[in-house]
């Protein structure tokens, strides 16, 4: 099991991203968790577009569109400017290595009213099976609970029983269903 020191520390700039978390996962790297700055957009971008081709796998429905990079670069461009979404990355020095975005819901019928929606969660294959994973869902929930979320989901593609078996083992469960048909 990897060594852990965490360290968390906020900036009082407004502009400036706040380090979340450091955590040094071994001897070799230290890997930081904080809100994304603007020159992280295209390789956040990438990490996006990487993990709807990966959807893609589970299933044709969710076969990716031709200008899949350009809209990754907007989704991320729109929550970065909105004061309802969050974005935060996993960096290892400069290099972007995970990435989680998340909007702040209201559940106009149902209580508890404020959700903090996870809809964007990738790590690079080299950086998994360590506790990253774990860090960025922990970091991302503490933050959409200080925007005023109760709720915390997570939407992933439902034949991913990996992000079955993560979810489900740090206390998540299925809340609803989407079915298809085409």
């Amino acid at each position: 099991m990897p060594k852990r020191n965490t360290k968390t520390s906020a900036s009082n700039e407004s502009e400036a991203p706040r380090n979340l978390q450091q955590v040094d996962y071994s001897s070799k790297s230290e890997i930081l968790i904080r809100e994304i700055k603007k020159d992280e957009t295209a390789k956040a971008s990438e990490l996006i577009a990487r993990l709807k081709r990966l959807n893609g796998e589970f299933d044709p429905l969710l076969k990716t569109t031709a200008s899949l990079d350009e809209e990754a670069r907007k989704v991320v461009e729109r929550a970065t400017s909105s004061s309802d979404s969050l974005v935060l990355v996993a960096l290892v020095g400069s290099k972007v290595v995970g990435i989680v975005k998340a909007d702040i819901k209201d559940r106009t019928f149902y209580e508890p009213r404020k959700e903090g929606a996870i809809d964007e969660f990738y790590i690079l294959p080299e950086y998994r099976r360590g506790s990253l994973g774990r860090d960025l869902l922990s970091t991302m929930s503490e933050m959409l609970k200080k925007k005023g979320a109760e709720l915390i989901t997570a939407e992933f593609p439902s034949q991913n029983e990996i992000a079955k078996r993560f979810y489900t083992k740090l206390g998540f469960r299925s809340l609803t269903n989407v079915y298809a048909k085409a």
